[in-house]
């Protein structure tokens, strides 16, 4: 399904496909790192989503209504964005409990958000932990 992730990211305008590019690669390449195996690369409610068995989904998107911002999807019934905001409130700006805004005129806070990345994607190895495990 990789294609219509793909396909997708490239129908953004140039600024937010580089953008979203970007997060891709660093999504992958983190889940390759952590040894995870295959990620799941599908569209979820029209949103590039990824997903590995051990962890949480997430998804990317970018919306014309906020057409500054770009967005990093959690699942809201997990305590993923709880926890991201008590590591990096000084760092990162959150929606609710599902989603870490980003900013397209500044570059990705790469440290912080491959953070968060392994921390969903390890999601179901340490739920049970507090702020799990950081």
């Amino acid at each position: 399904m990789e294609q219509a992730v793909l396909l997708k990211i490239n129908q953004y305008p140039d600024e937010v496909s580089a953008k979203l590019v970007y997060l891709r690669a660093l999504i992958l390449n983190t889940a390759a790192e952590l040894d995870l195996g295959e990620v799941n690369e599908t569209l979820k409610w029209g949103e590039p989503s990824f997903a590995v068995k051990s962890g949480s989904p997430m998804r990317i998107d970018w919306k014309p209504k906020t057409p500054h911002h770009y967005y990093l999807f959690f699942n809201c019934q997990t305590r993923l964005l709880d926890t991201f905001r008590e590591l990096y409130r000084d760092q990162l700006t959150f929606q609710g409990n599902r989603a870490i805004v980003l900013t397209l005129a500044e570059a990705l806070p790469e440290a912080a958000i491959k953070h968060c990345i392994t921390l969903a994607f390890t999601y179901q190895k340490v739920k049970h932990l507090p702020l799990l495990g950081e």
